[in-house]
């Protein structure tokens, strides 16, 4: 896995990119959780939906949020770190300007950053948000959610509590023109440990390989 270091807001991000051999694949980045509580970019569930989509050919980088590992910068309350993911799917999109599809996945805290860079970013396709914190932060700039994508849960979830996510999803389901699946995995905790983190990946696998053959958002 080559380790890759580019620009960032407040200085150089820390990165791991792995690109397909076809200029033109997709590309995915994967967004780590709470810096503050332990969340890298080697976190479990990141680096296997890193692998997952590389798997199914897309061309993915995950980085580390600023003030983590190699990162510069310091800890921001996600307003810095919503620029470092900006500036991570610029430093993508700029090695891989033939895509067709920009997808965003993003685990608890950073699934709350990859939705908020789905509103900026029009060119984003579509997104995974696993175990989004709806109970810890204000979802409600979503409104309206400009792409489809994949909500997965655990039904044991005790971080983020599965009726908040329930919620938050309801509330999505309003808007037309785009849709939004919902999963919860049964008996998965906020972290999928296993024998769940297969499920979670399968789960996500799937649901990007069926959206790949459709044609609409």
């Amino acid at each position: 896995m080559p380790e890759v270091i580019f620009p960032g807001p407040e200085g150089r991000l820390e990165g791991r990119y792995h690109p397909q051999k076809e200029r033109d694949a997709p590309i995915a980045i994967v967004l780590h959780p709470h810096p503050q509580f332990g969340g890298t970019m080697n976190h479990k569930v990141v680096y296997n939906l890193h692998y997952a989509f590389y798997n199914m050919g897309f061309t993915v980088l995950r980085f580390n949020f600023r003030g983590v590992g190699r990162s510069q910068g310091e800890y921001d309350q996600g307003i810095g770190e919503l620029s470092d993911a900006a500036s991570a799917l610029d430093y993508l999109q700029s090695m891989n300007n033939n895509s067709k599809h920009c997808w965003v996945a993003g685990f608890s805290f950073g699934a709350w950053i990859g939705m908020q860079l789905l509103m900026r970013r029009p060119e984003i396709t579509g997104f995974i948000s696993v175990s989004p914190p709806a109970n810890m932060y204000d979802f409600s700039f979503l409104a309206p959610c400009p792409a489809s994508g994949l909500v997965i849960n655990g039904t044991a979830d005790r971080v983020a509590p599965p009726a908040d996510t329930t919620n938050l999803v309801s509330k999505l389901h309003e808007q037309k023109g785009i849709t939004i699946t919902h999963k919860e995995v049964e008996g998965a905790g906020h972290f999928f440990e296993e024998p769940h983190m297969d499920t979670l990946i399968t789960s996500t696998s799937d649901y990007v390989k069926r959206r790949l053959t459709e044609s609409t958002r």
